[in-house]
């Protein structure tokens, strides 16, 4: 299949704005749906929150990854043959964008629960295992690796227990004691653009 030359530029702005409400679709649906898979095994609410978010964390992260290594295998094999009249970097973007379905995403979600299961912040039922939440996983690394492809890239916050609680990052969980400064923990990370909030995450704050 050829490529058509600046494509992904071209379509940066929808293929934004549907990544963008993909992302809100996952935390209103597939995360609660998660969520609600967990609590049959696990009945700490607080523990369920933190596997999620630390998924999407992890999620994010191998993502990136995969991106990274599949650009560059990209790029070695375009370069060969390149002659222009766009640039090499738009050459392999447009060829990423069209073969998306290339993506290894079970790697990822391999990757993911690998890195999950010797996190010291979260525990499991041995007899169960963090596969349970793969389809949320799955979706998440789709929508971090398609948001490696735009320009720029779209990423998600980083936060840490104990940081200052942040208005423009975060919406407080129902359950906050909404006059404490500091973030117990996080439920799930807001949406960057560089340094620009897209979409705000969720957090506990406690004193």
């Amino acid at each position: 299949r050829s490529c058509s030359p600046g494509r992904a530029r071209r379509t940066n702005t929808s293929r934004r704005a549907c990544l963008v409400t993909r992302f809100g679709d996952i935390y209103a649906q597939e995360r609660l749906d998660a969520e609600t898979l967990l609590r049959t095994y696990i009945s700490d609410m607080e523990m369920v929150q933190r596997i999620i978010y630390i998924a999407a964390v992890e999620s994010f992260s191998a993502a990136k990854m995969a991106y990274r290594q599949f650009k560059i295998r990209v790029r070695d094999t375009l370069s060969l043959g390149h002659s222009g009249p766009e640039s090499l970097e738009d050459t392999v973007l447009d060829y990423i964008v069209r073969h998306e379905d290339l993506y290894d995403v079970q790697a990822s979600v391999n990757e993911v629960i690998r890195s999950m299961n010797i996190n010291p912040k979260i525990s499991f039922p041995p007899e169960i295992d963090f596969i349970v939440i793969s389809t949320l996983i799955r979706e998440l690394c789709r929508v971090a690796f398609s948001m490696q492809t735009l320009i720029p890239p779209l990423d998600i916050a980083f936060g840490t227990d104990g940081e200052l609680f942040s208005e423009t990052k975060y919406y407080r969980s129902f359950d906050s004691d909404f006059t404490a400064l500091l973030v117990a923990y996080h439920v799930w990370p807001a949406l960057m653009e560089k340094d620009v909030v897209i979409l705000k995450g969720e957090a506990v704050t406690k004193r």
